[in-house]
């Protein structure tokens, strides 16, 4: 007997022995499939906005180790890109909720100070594209702080191979959160720090973009709907309306003239463009219509065979110095200013006719320096308005 559970002592403990090395046991043991690679392909991914093909990196690299920390950063921010994007506060509180706990994780399971540098820089984005609460600014700074203080080997942070793209992203969130001022100065921390790092050609785009905003801004103080458009890379109709209604006062400063009756005005004085009805900018756009401004005024559209205003339409150069070459007409009540430049029979503009219908309205407002044109002198009528334009006009109009 005492033979037997000898026997089926040793068969039991034999049995114990081979799970244990089964739960140990690697699963991926091919380079190619490792936690390492896969968490560098889910942020590559992530930077090419395939945030699904990100997920499914993320979960193989948790799955190859479940102890893995960045994997888990890399899921924070996958998880809060589905929340940014979610259109139902129901799914929106689900990745929310998701990204905050994969962030706690990942700070967790951060095995060495390149981990924990994952962590900070998983923990600024999410809360830049999040922004859970109204000191979400905050909370993205003391992550920088922290990971800026890390003794980490620049070769050993995998995807973001330096300190800088804590910089980078401390940049993005000033800029997210409006603080021109400081994100000019985190990206300029970028450039100083390598020219040749991953992230120097975007901090040196994002450079330029908040320069010439602070430059707009100098002098200025504008309100939220100046600042929201600032930052845009293409100004709508809509945005336009809303900016000069705001931050120019255009009822204000017009206050006690005769609005020059439009054609719009002629044909329908309860006139109502269709397409402005149910949007966030229909007083606005109609306050445009009132007072007659040239360059924002409503469109015949043939497709519909209605007069539109097209309030998501971005506006072009061209038709944004119909806009300022107007207000400037209507302020001076100088009639004359709107054929001061006919009749040229050469034009200063290599990619604008003398005879062109917006020609009179570009040499009003490049010479008053309200409007810049390229430093080869195109004037690029049919490229879109940004913020930066946009700013820098208001600017010189409030002055």
């Amino acid at each position: 007997m005492k033979n037997i559970l000898s026997v089926f002592s040793l068969f039991a403990a034999a049995v114990l022995v081979f799970s244990g090395c089964a739960k140990t046991a690697p699963k991926c043991l091919s380079p190619e499939d490792s936690p390492p690679h896969h968490y560098v392909t889910g942020m590559e991914l992530i930077e090419a906005g395939k945030i699904r093909e990100a997920g499914e990196k993320f979960e193989r690299a948790r799955y190859c180790d479940s102890g893995y920390g960045p994997a888990y950063a890399g899921l924070a921010i996958v998880s809060a890109e589905k929340a940014a994007a979610a259109t139902k506060d129901g799914y929106r509180k689900v990745d929310v909720d998701n990204a905050f706990e994969m962030l706690d994780t990942s700070g967790k399971k951060a095995a060495t100070s390149a981990d924990d540098f994952a962590y900070r820089l998983a923990s600024m984005r999410a809360y830049t594209v999040i922004k859970p609460s109204r000191k979400w600014l905050n909370q993205v700074e003391d992550d920088y702080k922290k990971a800026m203080k890390l003794k980490v080997d620049d070769k050993k942070l995998l995807f973001y191979e330096g300190r800088e793209a804590a910089s980078f992203f401390m940049g993005k969130a000033y800029l997210e959160g409006r603080e021109f001022q400081a994100a000019r100065d985190r990206f300029s921390d970028v450039l100083n720090e390598r020219k040749d790092g991953r992230w120097n050609p975007r901090a040196d785009a994002l450079w330029k973009k908040t320069d010439r905003i602070v430059r707009a801004l100098a002098g200025v103080t504008l309100g939220d709907i100046g600042k929201e458009v600032a930052v845009k890379d293409s100004v709508k109709r809509g945005d336009m309306a809303a900016l000069l209604t705001d931050e120019v006062k255009i009822d204000r400063l017009f206050a006690g003239r005769i609005p020059v009756k439009s054609e719009i005005d002629k044909m329908k004085p309860e006139f109502m463009p269709v397409d402005i009805k149910d949007s966030p900018f229909r007083e606005e756009a109609l306050t445009m219509m009132k007072w007659g401004i040239r360059g924002l005024e409503p469109v015949y559209d043939g497709d519909s065979k209605a007069y539109l205003f097209s309030p998501d339409e971005p506006i072009k150069r061209k038709d944004f110095a119909l806009v300022l070459e107007d207000i400037l007409i209507k302020i001076t009540g100088d009639p004359k200013m709107a054929s001061a430049f006919l009749g040229h029979t050469k034009s200063p503009f290599p990619d604008i006719k003398p005879t062109a219908a917006w020609y009179n309205a570009v040499m009003n407002v490049t010479t008053r320096n309200i409007m810049e044109t390229e430093l080869s002198g195109e004037f690029r009528p049919d490229a879109v308005v940004d913020g930066a334009d946009a700013v820098l006009a208001i600017r010189v109009l409030k002055q």
